[in-house]
């Protein structure tokens, strides 16, 4: 590592030496170089910052240390992920476009569907449209771009242009991290902008996560509570959410 990127390193760390991130073209105005110099400043032996989804963060902060793996996740919670599902899934009615949104918590919906007719799905999360692939008389929308192997899903330029085209009727997201306050987040950055253009585009948007979710924060912030219409969770997070007036009517919890 030259004398330069370790200057222009300390320079980014001092910007983000309260926390956060940093947009990779804001860092790279900031330290007058192209994005891509500042990519292999980054991708050096022992650099103190790293790249998450076009944003630069640095490596010793706790709020970026959590590892997501979606195999590992697959597993975990399977039964309260299928109890969650098929209450969210009273929702969807034939002749419905839904967005289903990436990760393993609304992958067992998908069993839920076969019991509708004429339902188109749209997913940017290959391990939905794997499982929505089976079933007879869906049709199935496959969003495009880079595939992100960590939490199989695609990360495109055109895709929130895509959603905003499509009548979608309900959007069921998920959230690795739902708070009261600071709303809802995820671990990768890419997802921000299916998330958003979902929730601006969709007549109705239902949220699903289980309660080991509720009250904690991940690193990409995509909405806030108010953004959906229908929370569906259980146990502590249901008793929380249902304790604000704020959200309380809409809060929807499997018996």
């Amino acid at each position: 590592m030259n004398q330069r990127s370790v200057q222009r390193q300390e320079r980014l760390l001092q910007a983000l030496a309260g926390g956060g991130s940093l947009r990779l073209a804001d860092a790279a105005m900031l330290c007058g170089v192209s994005e891509m110099t500042l990519r292999r400043d980054v991708s050096s032996k022992g650099s103190p910052l790293m790249l998450m989804g076009g944003h630069l963060v640095r490596r010793d902060d706790p709020h970026f240390s959590p590892v997501y793996d979606l195999e590992t996740q697959r597993d975990r919670g399977v039964d309260i992920k299928t109890r969650l599902c098929q209450r969210a899934s009273s929702y969807v009615q034939d002749g419905d476009t839904l967005f289903i949104d990436c990760g393993t918590t609304l992958v067992p919906m998908v069993a839920e569907l076969g019991q509708r007719r004429h339902l188109t799905v749209v997913t940017y999360a290959l391990n939905v449209a794997n499982a929505v692939s089976h079933l007879d008389g869906v049709r199935l929308i496959l969003l495009g771009g880079l595939y992100q192997g960590v939490s199989q899903s695609f990360d495109g330029e055109d895709v929130a242009r895509q959603i905003r085209s499509l009548g979608i009727n309900r959007a069921f997201l998920s959230a690795a991290g739902v708070h009261l306050e600071r709303g809802l987040s995820c671990f990768h950055f890419h997802e921000i902008i299916p998330k958003q253009a979902a929730i601006e585009t969709a007549a109705q948007r239902i949220l699903v996560f289980d309660d080991s979710k509720w009250g904690v924060l991940r690193p990409a912030f995509f909405g806030t509570l108010s953004d959906a219409d229908i929370i569906v969770t259980h146990g502590e997070a249901a008793a929380a959410a249902s304790a604000s007036p704020e959200i309380a009517a809409r809060v929807d919890s499997p018996r």
